[in-house]
């Protein structure tokens, strides 16, 4: 296998053992980045390197198997559910925390709409829909439009979701001429349908893909985007900042900015959580007030916390933004800091 270090040789047992996604990558992110002033960053998204063998963690860091309840359809928090629609993407980043199921066959896909547009139905609580695999937009606008047979009719049902980075890796996918009558359907249901782009990067947001982003905007969708904190990729605020205001300028809201998860084979992307803080205190200092809407989230298998400050007396504060228990939400509570910590778990508990 060809990493960014050298080509080395490599079993299929090695590949498993060190959960090594296979590489993919779109002609369009390709040719970007290469001609890009930003290669020597944007290199690590895609392409693989030697440091995968050697990186420790979970392949499920969120806790989803126990989040499951019907296959294919997690309910972690009340008014969410998170369907795994597909186990493809157009590209695979080699961060990704999903490195279980993508690339792969997996058994975690969604294999029954009915069975799952009955437990959503169950279940009034739930708000809002999230498509993710995967990506969703990798599936033919017809297959969206079966799995909207589905979940449209269910009355209570404000939301839509669609997380997506095919707007960085192939944004002509949005050329597509039945994508806007998709879009129709979902608000003559009387629903509103949102996209959650993942942009990462400045230079990841191309010319194609700001026209595709505002040409959806006009058929009424909403844009959110989330990042991941990424070493040598985009530890930097002027990057971010530039990011996040270039999103914000496109109609895009900067959503999470996500501290990178300890996934096996992915955990040598962690920024320590303090450079983490300094680096988000720095951005929100680049922006104006309209701007900063992100939040520095560590979506631990607990929930979603996000991370406020180090203190003087050297502990660490944070809050849930999302957890399973309603009461724990938006509660700040604090640990002891410890140097070189990039994840709650680094963090002894009292």
């Amino acid at each position: 296998m060809k990493f960014m270090e050298g080509t080395r040789v490599l079993g299929t047992h090695e590949l498993q053992a060190s959960s090594i996604t296979r590489y993919q990558v779109t002609k369009f992110y390709r040719e970007r980045i290469t001609n890009s002033r930003y290669y020597e960053q944007l290199k690590h998204i895609v392409e693989p390197s030697a440091k995968e063998c050697e990186s420790p963690g979970s392949l499920d860091t969120s806790g989803e198997h126990d989040n499951t309840v019907t296959p294919g359809l997690q309910h972690k928090y009340a008014q969410t559910g998170l369907l795994l629609v597909t186990d493809r993407c157009a590209s695979y980043c080699r961060f990704c925390f999903r490195k279980r199921i993508v690339g792969k066959n997996s058994d975690e896909i969604a294999p029954n709409f009915s069975l799952i547009a009955q437990y959503i139905g169950a279940h009034p609580e739930m708000t809002n829909v999230l498509l993710s695999g995967g990506d969703p937009f990798v599936l033919s606008s017809a297959k969206l439009d079966r799995i909207l047979d589905h979940l449209l009719p269910i009355a209570h049902l404000e939301t839509i979701r669609f997380g997506t980075k095919m707007f960085a890796f192939a944004p002509k996918r949005f050329e597509d001429r039945a994508l806007p009558d998709l879009f129709r359907r979902i608000h003559k249901s009387g629903k509103t349908a949102a996209i959650v782009t993942h942009f990462d990067h400045i230079g990841e947001i191309s010319v194609d893909a700001e026209w595709r982003v505002r040409s959806l905007r006009e058929l009424g969708v909403q844009f959110f985007n989330q990042s991941v904190l990424l070493a040598k990729v985009n530890d930097d605020a002027e990057i971010l900042a530039a990011t996040f205001a270039k999103c914000h300028q496109m109609g895009i809201r900067p959503y999470y900015l996500f501290q990178a998860r300890p996934v096996k084979g992915a955990s040598h992307f962690q920024v320590p959580l303090r450079r983490g803080l300094e680096i988000a205190r720095s951005v929100n200092q680049r922006l104006s007030g309209i701007q900063k809407t992100f939040k520095y989230i560590m979506s631990h298998y607990t929930g979603k916390i996000e991370i406020l400050d180090l203190g003087t007396d050297g502990r660490l504060y944070m809050r849930y933004h999302q957890n399973k228990t309603s009461e724990k939400i938006g509660r700040i509570f604090s640990r002891q800091h410890v140097d070189a910590a990039c994840w709650l778990d680094d963090l002894p508990e009292e």
